[in-house]
């Protein structure tokens, strides 16, 4: 039981930290013109759009972009 914890716990944590290297790399996506350059290319990648990652990327862009609409 201590071993399953420990080993979710450790998933957790490197789970959060891809999260935040993700995030710390997009953010340098800053202008309209970048955020629609990066938003392309995902659309050309042929990623499922069903995958969380790119969900979670799409979202992330979102929010990108709705910062640099109120700036």
């Amino acid at each position: 039981m201590m071993t399953s914890l420990l080993t979710r716990l450790h998933e957790m944590r490197a789970e959060q930290a891809r999260r935040r290297t993700l995030w710390r790399e997009l953010s340098t996506y800053s202008t309209a013109d970048e955020l629609n350059d990066i938003e392309a290319a995902i659309a050309r990648s042929g990623d499922d759009a069903t995958d969380p990652e790119t969900q979670e990327i799409i979202r992330f862009l979102a929010a990108r972009r709705s910062l640099v609409t109120l700036g």
